[in-house]
């Protein structure tokens, strides 16, 4: 599994020119599954995404988590971030889950990150062509890659 992760000052998804879904400060969550992820993948990442240290305290270090900050988490299933671009012009998705797995995989991934955690969680349109907007606050931007073994 694979996160970009962006500290937003806001943004949003668009699906056909309607506004699909919106936050405020927070986590823009761009994720991609692999085809052999499951329960430990999902556990991790969300460990991870809920717990990393990126957003500024009182003394102005990135020191508190999205929880403590009190921030809202905009979740985007992404096959393209594991596209293979070793060869030629053309990117090659081999290294994505089919659709009917990565479906599964993110709306488990959405129920279990609702149940962790208290914040508002939003979420892109699984398989729509959508419009991404985002203030990107920092920049702080992460690319976030689940361990081989994904039990530590």
């Amino acid at each position: 599994m694979r996160a970009v992760i962006q500290r937003v000052r806001e943004a949003s998804v668009t699906v056909n020119g309607s506004q699909y879904s919106r936050i405020g400060q927070g986590l823009l969550v761009f994720l991609g599954i692999a085809p052999g992820d499951g329960d430990p993948e999902i556990s991790w990442m969300i460990r991870k995404i809920l717990n990393l240290r990126i957003f500024e305290d009182s003394e102005g270090k990135m020191n508190l988590p999205v929880s403590d900050a009190g921030r809202d988490i905009l979740l985007v299933s992404q096959f393209t971030l594991y596209a293979d671009t070793s060869r030629g012009n053309r990117p090659g998705f081999s290294g994505s889950a089919s659709f009917r797995k990565a479906h599964d995989i993110y709306n488990r991934f959405v129920g279990v990150m609702r149940s962790a955690s208290p914040l508002r969680i939003e979420t892109g349109c699984f398989g729509e062509k959508m419009q991404v907007s985002l203030v990107n606050d920092g920049p702080v931007t992460l690319i976030v890659d689940t361990p081989e073994s994904s039990d530590e």
